[in-house]
């Protein structure tokens, strides 16, 4: 696909209808509430609850009550979210560090090339946003990707936030403490002003991914839509929002306009949950959140409303490419002898980082290894578990992990164990309810697994090549 393809979600869809399996239509209308996380949930992947495995993405036709198309399931294999920009998982990280050293900055569509929107109603009961459990705070939207400016800095950030349709023109939005939307907001509000925001469902494959990196690969004072465009290999463009003084991204398929405002409201009023997480347990709703007032909603014709499932593949698999290309650019910082670094998805791409290294050259490697892999784990928040592999080792086969993890480590010498640091509390198990080692919620012990042969032992471990006749 060219760079202009890939600004273009239903083009990406395109793509795939000819590959067997790879796109599911389903023409049979099914309802928002519970029909499309349902029909989905044997494809979800872990961490959903099983029976679940890799599939197609699902292009649902027809959702009531509106009779609008919703997608689900697009990135739900790591093979096939690489494969829409041209590349492999292996490779997808390091072509990730390539779009930051050399971003592409966005362009203003040019008369002629613009799609042409429709101006909805500000009213988001008429779209066709899933609810996933009975136990949600309501329907929310999962992969709505929200574009705003710095009024202090100028800088434009983009980035994912789950958000709950409290009512036909009013969003609840966890902005997680410390990122670039949170900022923006708080300096607009000590000016005594509503942020203008203009949040998009449905883009292309460059952009979305640009947006789930994580700020230690894309920093503050770096535009991800400068990021997506050089991984796409064309600027993204841009267009003035109808209701609200904002740009929106020209391609998207759904724009909900709006402003974030200074009112604050219980993400659930009726009961303790939000909705399903990455990690695969129902989230906690938060008591009191910022709330976005939407003023206008734009449409290409023929939209498709993209979503994820929270406890799925699909999200993991979104978080964990750019996870990668960060631990790649540290340990190459280091000078770490690191071939490959792979983000496993039962760690919701995040929280296990399979480190593959470069065959040991001499006895200092051991120690050099180990130290570079608990480096990771103290440089990076969400790392929890680091899994050292040597080269012959297919870190995309978890059979081959753990055939490396039975016959490469000794539990008493290979595993070290580091009490008691910063983690990420929507892992249960951080908690000083769970373990007393624990010294507050969101810390954690960490663990690295080292399974590469030592250098002494190389020849012991050698593993067989079958020859061709």
């Amino acid at each position: 696909m060219t760079g202009r393809r890939l600004a273009d979600l239903r083009t990406a869809l395109a793509g795939l209808d000819p590959m067997p399996g790879e796109l599911v239509r389903e023409r049979e209308e099914v309802p928002a509430r519970f029909g499309v996380s349902a029909r989905y949930a044997k494809w979800a992947g872990t961490p959903a609850p099983p029976p679940t495995g890799p599939g197609p993405a699902v292009l649902f036709e027809r959702v009531g009550p509106s009779g609008r198309a919703v997608l689900i399931g697009l990135y739900g294999t790591r093979r096939r979210a690489a494969a829409l920009l041209g590349t492999t998982p292996a490779e997808l990280p390091h072509r990730l560090l390539a779009a930051v050293a050399a971003p592409v900055p966005p362009v203003r569509t040019r008369g002629g090339r613009e799609p042409a929107r429709t101006l909805l109603a500000p009213d988001l009961t008429a779209l066709p946003v899933p609810v996933l459990t009975g136990e949600d705070a309501g329907p929310y939207l999962t992969l709505g990707a929200v574009l705003a400016t710095d009024p202090d800095t100028g800088v434009r950030n983009l980035s994912v936030h789950r958000m709950c349709v409290q009512g036909p023109d009013r969003l609840s939005i966890w902005m997680v403490p410390g990122r670039d939307l949170e900022a923006a907001h708080l300096a607009a509000r000590r000016r005594g002003a509503n942020l203008p925001v203009a949040i998009h469902v449905g883009l292309g494959p460059a952009v979305l991914l640009s947006s789930c990196c994580p700020t230690s690969l894309v920093p503050a004072g770096v535009d991800e839509l400068a990021v997506a465009g050089a991984l796409g290999g064309a600027p993204v463009e841009l267009t003035d929002c109808r209701t609200v003084a904002a740009e929106c991204i020209a391609h998207a398929e759904y724009v909900i306009e709006g402003e974030l405002v200074g009112d604050v409201a219980p993400e659930n009023p009726r009961g303790p949950y939000a909705t399903p997480e990455f990690l695969g347990y129902q989230g906690r709703a938060h008591p009191g959140l910022p709330t976005v007032r939407v003023t206008g909603i734009t449409a290409r014709d023929g939209a498709i409303f993209q979503t994820v499932s929270g406890p799925g593949h699909e999200q993991s698999v979104l978080l964990g490419f750019g996870m990668e290309a960060a631990v790649l650019a540290r340990l190459r910082e280091l000078d770490a002898p690191v071939r490959a670094v792979h983000c496993h998805t039962a760690g919701g791409g995040q929280l296990m980082v399979v480190l593959q290294w470069r065959s040991k050259r001499s006895p200092a490697d051991d120690e050099a290894v180990r130290k570079a892999a608990e480096s990771v784990l103290e440089e990076f928040r969400m790392a929890k578990l680091a899994v050292s592999v040597d080269e012959d080792v297919d870190v995309e086969s978890d059979a081959d992990l753990w055939w490396a993890m039975t016959t490469r480590l000794q539990a008493d010498r290979d595993v070290a164990v580091l009490p008691d640091r910063l983690g990420f509390p929507l892992d249960p198990t951080q908690s000083p309810a769970y373990s007393p080692t624990v010294s507050a919620d969101g810390r954690t012990a960490k663990a690295h697994f080292d399974c590469t042969v030592p250098y002494a032992l190389r020849d012991r471990f050698h593993r067989p090549r079958f020859t061709e006749p």
